[in-house]
């Protein structure tokens, strides 16, 4: 899909915050109700699913959300903590209960990755960036509210999506394709009406 001079610049080529917003975005359809309603259906008699269950599955999606986030960036701030050099000599397990009961953190409330297994930390280019999963689920959010505004399959905004996001890759700066896409700047407001991932 990409349309674009140069190969470096093609596809996912682009800042890490970036890179998750087409396949994060696509994510948001499999749940709603004229989607449900095209494919789930029960597998003797054929019938829809009933609107009360898929309300069921909605009320669902947003059990525990705040839990969730709150160790989604905890680990994020543990990420960063490693890449600030604040734990230089430190043993893991001591550092890690350290920046966590500094910031507040129960015992309850443990990042999403223990350090012993947190292989975005180091690796797979993700070193000192995991929270861009939080930003890339607020662009996400933002850009799907554009669809169910003007309806799921709206062809012009996914036009729109397509020519100024997917066909650009790392051509521009990523807000400027994203403002030419929908017009304004991502809010958070639609992501904290929703829960993650």
């Amino acid at each position: 899909m990409s349309n674009v001079n140069y190969n470096s610049l093609a596809g996912t080529n682009v800042p890490t915050d970036f890179v998750e917003l087409p396949s994060q975005i696509m994510e948001n359809w499999a749940a709603e109700p004229e989607v449900l309603k095209s494919f789930a259906k029960h597998h003797k008699t054929g019938e829809v699913m009933p609107d009360a269950l898929i309300q069921k599955i909605k009320n669902a999606g947003t059990y525990g959300q705040g839990f969730a986030t709150t160790e989604y960036l905890a680990a994020s701030l543990l990420d960063m903590d490693y890449h600030t050099n604040a734990g230089h000599g430190s043993n893991v397990q001591d550092f890690e209960k350290q920046r966590m009961s500094s910031r507040g953190l129960t015992d309850q409330i443990i990042p999403r990755y223990r350090s012993t297994y947190f292989n975005h930390i180091f690796s797979g280019g993700y070193s000192s960036g995991y929270y861009s999963y939080i930003w890339s689920e607020v662009l996400d959010s933002d850009a799907f509210e554009a669809f169910k505004s003007k309806g799921l399959f709206d062809k012009e905004t996914a036009m729109a999506f397509r020519k100024n996001i997917l066909e650009r890759g790392g051509s521009a700066d990523p807000m400027e394709l994203y403002r030419r896409f929908r017009g304004a700047e991502p809010t958070i407001r639609h992501y904290s009406k929703r829960g993650l991932n």
